[in-house]
């Protein structure tokens, strides 16, 4: 979580003290932050996750808050990778997974038409020049407070652990020496 409003009137800011916490898996931030967050929100929900299907199963009645938020005026965009994009392809088979990212973010965009068209609600794809970083970084901004997951190399987005050493060495592997 970045840039709390409340951490930034009591205590000395800067970039030494934008990370308040750091949780190992996206999975173990407790849905309870999410769901704070996400209620106490007043001017915008921002979530430019690649798929963003989890939402709707870890946000406790997450659709009913979505469309109490834009009621209230609150804007609320999703920003998702192409289920049909190249990048979201070679994503599925550097994952491997049954639950692909095209499934996931059709789950996403299945829940999003429950809804229904709503005033201040809006969607849109990456780019295809921007869907390479959008898939490996996902911003969820709540009016001026950010959580943000790094998605590592050859890990399923949910599952990328907080091990940044560990994916550099990875990177590293693969490099091509300097002739």
């Amino acid at each position: 979580m970045l840039w709390p409003q409340t951490v930034r009137d009591r205590i000395k800011t800067g970039n030494d003290r934008e990370i308040i916490h750091s949780y190992p898996y996206r999975s173990a931030c407790p849905s309870t932050v999410w769901a704070d967050l996400i209620s106490g929100a007043t001017d915008e929900l921002f979530f430019a996750g690649f798929t963003n299907y989890f939402l709707w199963t870890q946000v406790p009645a997450f659709a009913d808050t979505v469309r109490r938020k834009t009621e209230a005026g609150v804007r609320v965009r999703f920003l998702l990778g192409d289920p049909e994009g190249e990048v979201t392809r070679q994503r599925e088979v550097i994952e491997d997974a049954i639950l692909t990212v095209s499934t996931r973010i059709r789950i996403t965009l299945g829940e999003l038409a429950k809804l229904g068209p709503l005033d201040g609600l809006e969607a849109r794809y990456s780019a295809s020049g921007d869907a390479v970083n959008h898939v490996s970084l996902s911003v969820f901004r709540i009016d001026s407070e950010a959580l943000v997951t790094p998605h590592l190399a050859r890990l399923v987005g949910h599952d990328s652990p907080d091990r940044f050493a560990e994916h550099a060495e990875e990177l590293w592997g693969r490099g091509v020496p300097v002739e």
